[in-house]
């Protein structure tokens, strides 16, 4: 039976891509890299800044590396200040309640960038627990932060879903055992299905996810996984 949902946040909750995008299109002119979507898919999105980093600025000392991305988010919220989140999470939310459903934050988002985005979408009580990959051993793709918030709300990988907009995510999901919708607000639903999503779906609107859903309460996840 479904015990809980677990949310990533950027590119799930909210499609903060876009923001991301011109963030590090704008930082990284500073040493006359130009980038474009293909680029930022392929080297930039759902990895951790030390990644990106050491990846496309090798030439940074670890110092000057953490400092370029700090500046970075800084710029990211900068330009978030009118964050909205996909259609139908409100309503996933209060299903989730009706339920009695329990809620993770799962995310490689920095600290003061988690915390900016829950204010600014006003959801900062919604989740039991939120697990950041800097509390972790490892961020996704690791499966480490989904293993730890399997282990805080005291449940297992059959009893839960996870919704993840990137492969680095789905990955992570996957690897740590969850059955994972992928939502295609950033990535093509092919590339989510073919890292292992079961699912991918444009938004929380999508009646494929309500009719699922509405079958998981069932005392078994069988429907889910045989899809």
């Amino acid at each position: 039976m479904l015990a809980a949902i677990l949310f990533d946040l950027d590119g799930t909750i909210v499609n903060t891509d876009p923001i991301h995008y011109q963030a590090w299109q704008q930082m990284l002119l500073r040493y006359n890299i130009e980038i474009d979507e293909v680029f930022y898919k392929s080297r930039i999105s759902g990895r951790l800044n030390p990644v990106i980093v050491n990846d496309i600025l090798p030439q940074l000392s670890v110092a000057e590396g953490v400092q370029f991305a700090d500046e970075k988010e800084a710029l990211f919220r900068e330009l978030a200040s009118h964050l909205q989140p996909l259609d139908g999470f409100a309503e996933l939310i209060a299903w989730t309640e009706a339920h009695k459903l329990k809620r993770a934050l799962v995310t490689n988002a920095p600290r003061l960038n988690a915390e900016f985005m829950l204010e600014v979408l006003g959801i900062t009580e919604a989740f039991e627990q939120i697990v950041l990959a800097d509390d972790c051993v490892a961020g996704k793709p690791d499966p480490a932060p989904y293993q730890v918030a399997l282990n805080k709300l005291k449940i297992t990988a059959e009893t839960a879903i996870a919704l993840e907009d990137s492969p680095s995510g789905i990955r992570a999901s996957v690897g740590a055992g969850i059955q994972t919708i992928g939502i295609a607000s950033t990535h093509d639903p092919k590339i989510l299905q073919e890292v292992g999503a079961f699912m991918a779906i444009p938004d929380f609107t999508d009646l494929r996810l309500w009719t699922l859903l509405n079958s998981s309460i069932e005392p078994d996840l069988s429907v889910i996984r045989n899809q």
